[in-house]
C-alpha cells in the first residue's frame, strides 16, 4: 500500500502537471522524495539541498511529527509537505 502525500500549492505552480495528493510507494521519506522526483523531475531540488537534507524552509510531517529523509513510512501513512510561511 502506498503512502498518501499532500503537497503545498507552491509546488503546484512550479510543476503544473503535479497532483496535490499523490500516492507513492515508499518505505522512508527519502524514498518518497525519490518517487516524487521520478514523476516530476526537479522536485527533489525543491525539497532537498545538496547535503542531502530537507531544505531549511521546507517541513515534512509524518504522524504529526517533523520528519527527516531517514524517517520510516508505514503503508498508508499520510505525509504532509509544507513550505515555510514568512511575513512582516
Amino acid at each position: 500500500m502506498p503512502v498518501q502525500v499532500t503537497l503545498p500549492t507552491a509546488l503546484m505552480a512550479l510543476f503544473p502537471d503535479c497532483e496535490r495528493h499523490p500516492s507513492v510507494a515508499a518505505a522512508s521519506v527519502g524514498e518518497m522524495v525519490d518517487a516524487l522526483d521520478a514523476r516530476w523531475p526537479g522536485m527533489r531540488d525543491r525539497l532537498c539541498d545538496s547535503t542531502p537534507r530537507i531544505r531549511r524552509h521546507v517541513n515534512i510531517f509524518v504522524g504529526g511529527e517533523r520528519a527527516t529523509l531517514e524517517t520510516p513510512l508505514a503503508p498508508g501513512e499520510a505525509v504532509l509537505v509544507m513550505t515555510a510561511i514568512s511575513g512582516g
